[in-house]
């Protein structure tokens, strides 16, 4: 696959307006802190997402959650979107059960949006995952639909979702990491990254790769998943302010 020159992709990246994409803090009742730093005037948010269940395969749980309603809430009315979490299993869950946990967002949260985590990247699946977000779109009228890739997909995925994440990984992968050349055919506000591992020594450094290839939607921490042992998004970055600082104030989409 060709790949750009950071020059080239600084150049396509011209002008996108930087902001934080949160993957999904762990539930209100155990981070407490991190859902309340978020509705902090100033905080350059794109969106937040809801995972009730709290894992890769985590939805919006059996019945309403009363603490995740309350930080819902809290978001929405400081005009926040949020997106619930919906496993795709790598094309593996089938559609009715993805639908099924959709509605429940919906119903009970009354989401915005959907980041699809563990999406397929492949072309033949492409048919599938299209269908999928039509029907989400449909249930949303309209709405903010992320495919969590968490790498290059094929090309057309990115006709069919507001967004792509086209990086989700280890900062010792992201800092030698190119970007395919598909991608400077869209905007940066079509990609996203989400980086574990940064040192805060390096955060500068993660920030010009993010520009140069072209993603306006980040999330760095220093938290690591210790060997897939841990979710390293689940908590705080301990440099959160300075990164809030580096990105500078922004207005929620």
């Amino acid at each position: 696959m060709p790949y750009l020159t950071s020059t080239a992709a600084d150049t396509a990246s011209t002008g996108a307006v930087l902001g934080l994409g949160i993957p999904g803090y762990a539930h209100p009742l155990l981070a407490p802190m991190e859902w309340g730093e978020l509705t902090r005037p100033g905080t350059p948010l794109h969106w937040v997402v809801l995972n009730v269940s709290g894992d890769a395969s985590g939805g919006p749980g059996t019945r309403p959650d009363p603490r995740c309603l309350e930080a819902a809430g809290r978001l929405r009315n400081a005009g926040i979107r949020v997106l619930g979490h919906l496993d795709a299993r790598y094309g593996a869950r089938a559609r009715g059960d993805l639908l099924f946990d959709a509605q429940r967002y919906l119903s009970w949260y009354r989401v915005d949006g959907f980041l699809l985590n563990r999406c397929p990247t492949e072309r033949a699946i492409l048919p599938e995952v299209r269908h999928a977000v039509t029907t989400l779109r449909e249930l949303l009228d309209g709405g903010h639909i992320v495919l969590g890739h968490g790498t290059h997909p094929y090309p057309g995925y990115v006709e069919h979702a507001d967004q792509l994440v086209t990086f989700s990984g280890p900062w010792s992968d992201y800092r030698w990491s190119q970007v395919a050349e598909w991608t400077a055919d869209h905007p940066p506000e079509r990609f996203c990254h989400f980086v574990h591992g940064v040192p805060r020594g390096h955060l500068d450094e993660a920030l010009r790769i993010a520009r140069w290839q072209g993603a306006a939607t980040i999330y760095f921490t220093d938290r690591t998943d210790r060997g897939g042992r841990t979710d390293p998004w689940e908590t705080m970055p301990g440099y959160w302010d300075d990164i809030v600082s580096l990105v500078g104030p922004g207005v929620s989409e």
